[in-house]
């Protein structure tokens, strides 16, 4: 159990639950290719049965880890950071990108929307879910659109998504890992139907690294 004062300090945006933080290269949509410093926020009700990381579901098993110790440890790496999880905008993130802000980072954020947009961000990539749906104000801000393709269902979910939002969003249709090779070859077929879109591939996979 956290004390009163962690929780209020969680709750702020102080601190986080930290699961996990590495430097890696970005093997996902449009910065694929480019080295960044991922840091992983822990606690997601988002519930994706998919989802290759169960583990950052839960805030609790993972330590509230005060923001100044995670930027710190950034930018010894990178200066450009990545922020997933998870779901990290189920917290503020507005002390976190600030103090990166202050080192002369570029952020970016890997999120389901489906939580309020909170902190300064560079880069958003969103990734919306059926299952909880993105809060509508984000739209308008994302610079790139990935929908995660598992099944044929979801290239009609994508499309009612890229309806949302702004005119220079990046369109991208990604294979879900386990069922991928059912589905690129519909992805592919796809993109070429539709030009407006591209494929994201999980290169860090194919890569085997983090």
């Amino acid at each position: 159990m956290i004390s009163e004062e962690t929780k209020e300090l969680v709750d702020r945006g102080v601190m986080l639950p930290l699961m996990e933080e590495f430097y890696t290269i970005q093997g996902e949509g449009y910065h694929k290719g480019t080295a960044a410093y991922f840091i992983r926020i822990g606690g997601c009700d988002v519930g994706c049965h998919w989802c290759d990381v169960k583990e950052s579901w839960d805030a609790n098993v993972h330590p509230p880890t005060h923001i100044g110790q995670i930027v710190e440890n950034a930018v010894k790496y990178s200066k450009t950071i990545v922020i997933t999880g998870g779901e990290p905008l189920t917290w503020d993130m507005t002390q976190l990108t600030g103090n990166l802000k202050k080192q002369g980072c570029d952020i970016h954020i890997e999120t389901s929307g489906a939580y309020d947009l909170t902190g300064t961000w560079d880069w958003i990539c969103l990734s919306p879910k059926k299952i909880k749906l993105p809060k509508p104000e984000i739209y308008s801000k994302a610079n790139e659109l990935k929908v995660i393709i598992f099944n044929k269902h979801d290239f009609k979910f994508a499309e009612e998504q890229a309806e949302n939002v702004g005119k220079d969003c990046i369109l991208y249709l990604q294979p879900e890992w386990s069922n991928r090779e059912k589905m690129i070859p519909l992805i592919v077929d796809y993109v070429m139907k539709n030009p407006q879109w591209k494929v994201s591939l999980q290169t860090h996979k194919y890569l085997n690294i983090p």
